[in-house]
């Protein structure tokens, strides 16, 4: 099976910048000892309270259980920002989208690019 990037860009609330990085820092801490992904990012563009989220998985279970494990981190950055833009890269589940739909919100672009060709050296 082929892997599933996505990526969220973020807008950030006004004078949460620093409650933000610091739930961003807690969550990817969590992520890089217990979650199930293969690569997590998170670059941030301060001057314009932007940022963007980058991860890989190997497939939808892989995101539906990190989604589990880590919930209440979710929650705890997702406080601080509004999600303008989701890009799946790959082919999630319908279970993976439904969640996606949810995690996007009123007036989010949600865009799905099925893959066509490519290799991955896990």
């Amino acid at each position: 099976m082929d892997p599933i990037v996505f990526t969220l860009t973020l807008e950030i609330q006004q004078g949460k910048l620093d409650a933000y990085k610091q739930a961003v820092n807690r969550s990817v801490a969590f992520l890089k000892e217990n979650g199930p992904q293969l690569m997590v990012g998170i670059f941030i563009d301060e001057e314009n309270m932007r940022a963007r989220s980058l991860q890989v998985h190997r497939d939808s279970e892989s995101i539906l259980a990190s989604w589990k494990i880590a919930d209440s981190y979710m929650r705890d950055v997702m406080q601080y920002i509004t999600t303008t833009r989701v890009d799946i890269f790959g082919q999630p589940s319908e279970e993976v989208m439904e969640g996606m739909r949810r995690l996007s919100g009123p007036g989010t672009v949600l865009e799905v690019i099925p893959r066509l060709a490519g290799f991955q050296r896990f």
